[in-house]
């Protein structure tokens, strides 16, 4: 049996970020795991920022309250969950992925969390376990599952190595020439195609 391990960022929804960098004018907030590949590294420049700009966690959740499905995605996750299982591993936090859930249809989410103080600071965030991703499937695996996996960026290709069929979705050309051995696709219908076409084959 076959569940499906998704990014949510860049798969299913616009980069949080990069939202964020547009409304505040801060371009440093732009970057994210398709420019930085260590994410702690990444998580601590994006709360010095905050902190040097005195945006607290009621700005982001601002912005991310009017972010949009990208176009096809809900469509994709209700055809998925018809035809199998769909877990979504991000490196979000639960503080910020609620009104996208509720959005997307609530599907199952694995993700952080952050440390907040009384006044809505960001003073630091907390990760579920180190290498989540790669361990989500490795523990399907465990309970003899096969995992197909679809991700975007750096933080998502030890999922995808690791995956029964690891995909890449409308990753960045670099991301794509460092990893040629994953397949690479830029529609939902390719992805359809794609997860179709492995769960007929294993049904055979």
């Amino acid at each position: 049996m076959y569940i499906v391990c998704s990014d949510l960022e860049g798969v299913f929804v616009p980069e949080i970020w990069i939202n964020v960098s547009k409304h505040t004018g801060i371009e440093e907030l732009k970057l994210t795991t398709r420019d930085i590949s260590d994410y702690d590294v990444l998580m601590k420049r994006r709360l010095k920022i905050l902190k040097e700009n005195n945006l607290t966690i009621f700005d982001i959740q601002n912005v991310i309250s009017k972010i949009d499905p990208l176009d096809g995605a809900k469509e994709y996750i209700d055809w998925l969950r018809r035809t199998t299982q769909l877990i979504i591993v991000s490196d979000t936090f639960a503080e910020f992925a609620d009104p996208l859930m509720e959005k997307l249809g609530r599907p199952t989410l694995f993700c952080h969390n952050l440390t907040i103080d009384q006044k809505g600071n960001i003073i630091g965030y907390n990760l579920r376990q180190p290498n989540g991703k790669r361990r989500v499937v490795e523990s399907l695996q465990g309970l003899n599952y096969k995992v197909i996996a679809i991700g975007d960026s750096y933080n998502d290709t030890e999922m995808l190595l690791k995956a029964d069929l690891g995909i890449l979705f409308r990753p960045p050309q670099r991301v794509m020439e460092e990893f040629p051995q994953l397949p690479v696709v830029d529609s939902y219908e390719e992805l359809m195609k794609l997860i179709s076409e492995r769960l007929e084959s294993n049904r055979n």
